[in-house]
């Protein structure tokens, strides 16, 4: 049996759905509130697809090129910690990405699916949640359930972007996503130091 809340806190800490609000009402400015509901909806399943198939084919990817997990988990330990410092000390995540919308074609898959849902903290983790050595398939299935459950808090935030941008803020979603980046740096030293034991030990 998985830990329900701690694989949730983490895919929160990556994902960071409250930080997609502003990426999201940036993307949506000019759009009818029918064609929000429909961007929002495709983004939540391109990044659900995206993730999904690094939860499926990940590790199987790393097998064939002869990439032991356990660097991948130091490796990406190591990544999620600068991406964590990024968070905390660096512009926030709705800083970030809503220049990205400034400078490219505004559409659902970028920067809404890829890289503010289906981050690159968010496919590490995928992979290193799923570890085949380490949890049975119904473990598995549970974390990717985990997963696609911060996915549909994310889609009813999209839905419901103006009220809750109205409720925080641009600087209310800068404070939570540098939390959510503490909480991630702590994480990530522990999956690093993780890696980093199974390395030597085998």
């Amino acid at each position: 049996m998985i830990d329900f809340i701690a694989i949730f806190i983490y895919f929160f800490a990556v994902i960071d759905p409250i930080g997609t609000v502003p990426v999201f009402i940036a993307v949506t400015r000019h759009h009818s509130v029918q064609e929000k509901r429909k961007i929002a909806l495709m983004a939540f399943l391109m990044s659900a697809a995206i993730l999904v198939f690094f939860i499926v084919a990940g590790e199987l990817i790393l097998s064939a090129m002869n990439i032991p997990l356990s660097a991948f988990q130091v490796a990406g330990g190591i990544v999620l910690f600068l991406f964590a410092m990024q968070m905390i000390f660096g512009e926030s995540k709705p800083d970030q990405e809503v220049k990205l919308i400034k400078s490219e074609q505004e559409t659902a898959i970028y920067p809404l699916a890829v890289p503010s849902i289906a981050s690159p903290g968010a496919m590490l983790a995928a992979v290193l949640l799923t570890e085949n050595a380490r949890y049975h398939v119904w473990e598995q299935v549970q974390t990717g359930l985990t997963m696609l459950a911060v996915l549909l808090v994310v889609l009813v935030l999209m839905l419901a972007a103006s009220s809750v941008h109205r409720l925080i803020g641009n600087s209310g979603a800068s404070i939570i996503s540098r939390v959510m980046g503490l909480i991630l740096a702590s994480v990530a030293t522990a999956n690093t130091m993780a890696g980093i034991k199974e390395y030597f030990v085998l």
